[in-house]
């Protein structure tokens, strides 16, 4: 009708719902990811302060320590290694022992984020690759109810994983945040998720399209949900469980 597709008007209706979310104050974020989060753990950085006190004088939008000098490459061949919490002394410690798969930036409130970053960069590795391996008795789920329980250290409030428990598409995977090793080689971020929801969070809406530039930037893909492998994948987990697709072999 006015020359531009629906495919290219999807970013902006997400904005400008995103921005009415603020506006009217619910706080909603896309079903799929109605995970919570205790006040005491997030950080007190409004997203307008963080991109302020991160954004060098060269760059307009401040993404997140791994992203805004560019991406390291990881390893196909990478065997996994340690994460651990930002406590000085005695680190909560967990070992995976694969690498990480799907990882990706990610706008949403829940996901934790180092001080002064606009999204965390978070991937999933299967529940029997993950172990705690040292001071597990520090570490408390930050909200039970939630779809996401995430196990955070009580001392730093650090996330080192989330837990799925209930039925759902993504059961059996939990989300790390592979920053916390010191190895080298983990998977590289893939692409953008959940960027309108930063919005929701007191971002600037006039300045969404300086994110979406720099990760273009970047060679990211930018959602405003998840990558199509993702949805496609809760869709089929949807259409087996309502019987309108055969159950899995």
């Amino acid at each position: 009708m006015f020359g531009v597709s629906v495919v290219e008007l999807w970013p902006f209706l997400f904005d400008v719902l995103a921005a009415c979310m603020v506006t009217i104050k619910t706080g909603l974020l896309p079903v799929c990811f109605q995970v919570g989060i205790s006040s005491s753990l997030r950080t007190s950085l409004t997203c307008e302060q963080q991109l302020s006190t991160s954004t060098s004088p060269d760059r307009m939008v401040s993404l997140h320590p791994l992203l805004d000098n560019g991406i390291t490459p990881g390893s196909d061949s990478f065997p996994g290694g340690t994460l651990k919490c930002l406590c000085p002394s005695s680190p909560v410690e967990i070992t995976l022992t694969t690498n990480i798969a799907h990882n990706h930036a990610c706008g949403c409130s829940k996901c934790w984020k180092p001080a002064g970053a606009l999204f965390s960069i978070v991937g999933v590795v299967p529940r029997d690759e993950l172990t705690v391996t040292a001071n597990g008795d520090k570490l408390a789920i930050v909200d039970e109810s939630a779809v996401i329980q995430r196990y955070a250290c009580k001392e730093c409030g650090t996330h080192l994983y989330g837990r799925i428990e209930k039925e759902h598409p993504f059961y059996g995977l939990d989300f790390v945040h592979a920053e916390l090793s010191e190895e080298e080689g983990w998977q590289e971020p893939q692409f953008a998720a959940f960027v309108s929801s930063v919005i929701e969070q007191g971002f600037d809406p006039a300045k969404i399209g300086e994110v979406r530039a720099r990760f273009r930037e970047l060679g990211l893909e930018t959602y405003d949900s998840l990558s199509p492998p993702l949805m496609d994948a809760i869709a089929a987990w949807t259409g087996r469980k309502n019987g309108k697709l055969p159950a899995a072999a």
